[in-house]
Order: structure tokens, then sequence, then C-alpha cells
């Protein structure tokens, strides 16, 4: 990924509260736009970079059971 991607995303969502961002994740997935893919991306490393390991192995077992459907 491009890291122009990353750091304009950054600089856009900087400042938002959780209701906006999750306006913004939900509003990506209801578009269903493959361009919309690096920009969840990058929200999901960012939360993976501060997130404590229960909480990545919590995510990490809701991810595979939504691959196994």
């Amino acid at each position: 990924m491009d890291f122009q991607i990353r750091d304009a995303i950054t600089v856009n969502m900087i400042g938002n509260n959780a209701s906006e961002i999750r306006e913004v994740v939900e509003d990506a997935i209801k578009r269903g736009e493959e361009h919309l893919l690096p920009g969840l991306g990058v929200f999901f490393e960012k939360w993976w970079q501060t997130a404590p390991e229960p909480e990545k192995a919590t995510v990490l077992k809701h991810l595979e059971n939504s691959f196994q459907e």
C-alpha cells in the first residue's frame, strides 16, 4: 500500500470522534467499492498497532469465525 494513502487517511481522520469514525467505516462497507478497502485497512492497521494482545486475540477469533461462514 502506498504510504501517501496512509498519510491522507490519517490526516482526514484526525480529531474525529468514535461516532464519526463509525459512520466512515459503515459507509465504506455499505458502498462496497473496492477503492475504499485500503482505507479500511489503514483503520485496522492503526488499531492493531495500539491494541493489547488479548483484544487482538479476540478480534482474530471473530475474523476466523467470520471467514468460516
